[in-house]
């Protein structure tokens, strides 16, 4: 539904990536999980390893459904396109900027 303000509405968002500085948002959805219905957001360091932002945010946060199993993840997604398989690399270099969305699921 769209909204139409009575004046000029002429303020930045509170939530630009100049705002954080180093750090991003990133959405993270784990697909199929009916405790998790919609996107997680975290704020992350930029230039954090994927492998140290799944082992340190993903896992962490997913481990609170008794039935997470790390070894069960697959089918990594950047919005709609497979993500590259590569663990040790930043996640600006994986594609992943301000406010992207990862999407997994589980076997």
């Amino acid at each position: 539904m769209a909204v139409k303000a009575l004046y000029d509405y002429d303020f930045p968002s509170a939530d630009r990536a100049e705002v954080f500085g180093d750090d991003q948002l990133v959405y993270v959805h784990w697909i199929g999980n009916p405790l998790f219905c919609s996107a997680a957001c975290f704020r992350v360091p930029k230039a954090m390893p994927f492998r140290e932002f799944l082992t340190g945010v993903v896992h962490p946060w997913a481990a609170t459904d008794p039935e997470f199993d790390p070894a069960t993840v697959t089918g990594w997604q950047l919005f709609d396109a497979p993500l590259a398989d590569r663990p040790d690399a930043p996640l600006t270099e994986l594609g992943i900027g301000h406010k992207a969305l990862l999407k997994f699921q589980t076997e």
